[in-house]
């Protein structure tokens, strides 16, 4: 009898679902890889005016107080707030064990309530969620997923299923350098469904060509954990948006030198550059800085590329909409990048 490919992925599901607890590892692999397969992203809900929208914190902890100017920010523009039950734990440096994180995560997405899920913060953690899972979850409950900086893992695995956002968070409003309001209008903008698109100046290291692709990336470190993994982003023909903060420029160097070693420059369509921040050199310099280290691999390969793009850890962090064809078109005097 011949099944669909449907029809074989919800037997799997309903068998990984019933046995979850004794064959979990295998099962959360084996779907994820099934879901991947099959095929178109969601894009999730826009987001009305009294909607709720969810916040957790998947990698490190964060307080009350940390949290609180940006539930006014939301709840003055006309959203309801529900905080992740671990929201404020406190395990080691991270908001709690990766049971409870996980916990978290699957509430939010499950509750029909919640039309977004906010990551409070960044920090380490995010990645290490990834293999307990449950992908069924995800799958079948969309919802914008907002973040940035280590939550790069997050994006990366359930950008397979659905568009997510790069953007500020919670913890953007009390970084020591705040983050600017505008940043989270228009990711207001975006979450609400606004077409936003972008003009910038014209930056040195560009490399001209225009280009359609659908967006992807985030912070090269984590990137760079994921490779090989099956929760990295599938590159080929993708615009690869990249921003990173406190390393040092060897280490840069190294990163992009093994997305060079994977011909992962030679399967994107273009670059998007944004923040490389707080960097650090070697008593002996490297030579390049983090930018150039870039830009010489995007002339090497004839990459369109749109290096200073305000987005990643300094002041102004526009939203990008990762999973979303874009146009990049790079030209003196008239750079753009649409989400539309």
């Amino acid at each position: 009898m011949f099944h669909s490919v449907r029809q074989i992925i919800d037997a799997e599901s309903n068998l990984c679902w019933k046995f979850k607890i004794e064959h979990g590892g295998l099962c959360n692999q084996r779907l994820f890889n099934n879901f991947v397969v099959m095929g178109s992203l969601k894009t999730p809900e826009a987001l009305k005016k009294g909607d709720t929208i969810g916040i957790l914190a998947p990698a490190r902890q964060i307080s009350e107080e940390e949290v609180t100017p940006f539930a006014a920010y939301m709840q003055k523009n006309g959203y309801m707030i529900r905080y992740a039950g671990n929201l404020h734990g406190a395990h080691r440096q991270f908001s709690g064990t990766v049971e409870e994180r996980l916990r978290d995560i699957h509430q939010l997405f499950t509750d029909p309530s919640v039309k977004a899920v906010f990551a409070a913060r960044g920090g380490y953690g995010a990645a290490q969620l990834l293999s307990g899972m449950d992908w069924e979850i995800i799958r079948e409950n969309p919802k914008w997923l907002v973040g940035f900086s280590d939550v790069t893992a997050l994006h990366s695995a359930m950008g397979k299923f659905m568009e997510t956002v790069h953007g500020v968070m919670p913890y953007s409003l009390v970084m020591k350098e705040p983050q600017d309001m505008l940043s989270f209008d228009y990711m207001l903008n975006v979450l609400t469904g606004r077409e936003v698109g972008y003009e910038t100046d014209d930056h040195p290291l560009n490399v001209e060509g225009k280009v359609s692709g659908t967006l992807t990336g985030g912070n090269l470190s984590v990137l760079y954990s994921l490779s090989g993994s099956r929760f990295e982003p599938d590159y080929e023909g993708k615009i690869l948006f990249l921003e990173d903060l406190d390393e040092y420029l060897y280490h840069i160097d190294r990163m992009v030198l093994n997305f060079e070693l994977r011909d992962i420059f030679k399967k994107i369509t273009g670059l998007v550059i944004g923040d490389f921040s707080d960097l650090h050199d070697n008593a002996s310099p490297l030579g390049m800085d983090a930018l150039e280290i870039i830009a010489e691999r995007a002339y090497k390969y004839n990459v369109p590329a749109l290096f200073g793009f305000p987005a990643g850890h300094k002041k102004t962090n526009f939203p990008l909409i990762f999973g979303r064809v874009i146009t990049l078109t790079v030209k003196r005097g008239m750079n753009s990048l649409l989400m539309y």
